[in-house]
C-alpha cells in the first residue's frame, strides 16, 4: 500500500510568526498605521490568505487590505529566504528518516513561493515529492490534500497538522490525521498525536503496522 505523509507548514514544521510579524509590519505600519504582532499571527495562522488579511486589518477597506497583503506576502518570502524561521526540534534529521520510509508532501494555506522558500533555505527539496498551496491554485486545504493524494496515486494519505481546521481538512480531503500537539492549536477529537516532531517515525510505524483507520469527527 502506497502511504504518503502530508505536512502542514506553520505550527508543524516551523514557527515563522516572529519573522512574518517583522516582514508584515515593515509594510503595514507606514501604509495602514498598524503593527502586526506575533500574538495576532498565532490567532490567524493556517487561514487561507484572503481571510487572514481580513482578520488582521478588519478596520480597513477590503480591496486596499488585499492589495497591501500581496506586498506583505512578497516581503515575507524575501525575509524568510534570507533568515529562515524557527524549526521545531530535530525537524531536518526526522525528515531524512521519514523520507527513507515514505514519500513526503506539503499542503498549506500559504502564498505562492512560501513552501519553496522553506525547502530551499533548509536544502530539503530532494526529500519532498510534491506540494500544493492556496496561493498556487486558490483551492482550500481539503481540496489540496485530495489533489496530492490523487496526483501521486496514494492509497493512504496521512496529514500532520496542528489546528482543528487541519483535522477537518484532512478528513474532508480523504486523509487520516496526526496532531502536532506542540503547535498552535488543539483538536476537538481523539486522534493520534505527537508532542515533538521527532516522535513521528515511531508513531507512524505503529499506525502502519495496523490497518488504516480514520478518526471520527
Amino acid at each position: 500500500m502506497k502511504t504518503g505523509i502530508i505536512f502542514d507548514m506553520d505550527g508543524t514544521l516551523w514557527d515563522s510568526t516572529e519573522q512574518i510579524a517583522q516582514a508584515w509590519s515593515a509594510i503595514s505600519v507606514p501604509k495602514l498605521g498598524k503593527e502586526v504582532t506575533r500574538e495576532e499571527l498565532y490567532r490567524v495562522m493556517g487561514m487561507p490568505m484572503d481571510k487572514l488579511a481580513r482578520e488582521l486589518f478588519p478596520q480597513h477597506d477590503l480591496d486596499e487590505v488585499l492589495s497591501i497583503a500581496e506586498e506583505c506576502y512578497e516581503a515575507e518570502n524575501e525575509y524568510l529566504c534570507r533568515h529562515g524561521a524557527n524549526l521545531y526540534s530535530r525537524v531536518i534529521e526526522t525528515i531524512e528518516i521519514l523520507a527513507r520510509q515514505f514519500p513526503l508532501y506539503i499542503v498549506s494555506n500559504c502564498q505562492c513561493g512560501y513552501i519553496e522558500v522553506f525547502l530551499e533555505y533548509y536544502h530539503l527539496e530532494t526529500y519532498f515529492k510534491d506540494h500544493a498551496c492556496f496561493g498556487d491554485n486558490g483551492r482550500q486545504k481539503s481540496e489540496n490534500i485530495a489533489l496530492i493524494i490523487e496526483r501521486n496515486q496514494l492509497e493512504r494519505g496521512i496529514y500532520v497538522g496542528d489546528i482543528q481546521a487541519d483535522y477537518e481538512a484532512a478528513l474532508a480531503g480523504g486523509a487520516e490525521f496526526i496532531h502536532a500537539a506542540y503547535g498552535f492549536g488543539n483538536i476537538q477529537a481523539q486522534v493520534p498525536k505527537v508532542d515533538a516532531f521527532f516522535e513521528l517515525p515511531g508513531l507512524l510505524q505503529q499506525m502502519c503496522a495496523g490497518s488504516p483507520k480514520k478518526a471520527n469527527p
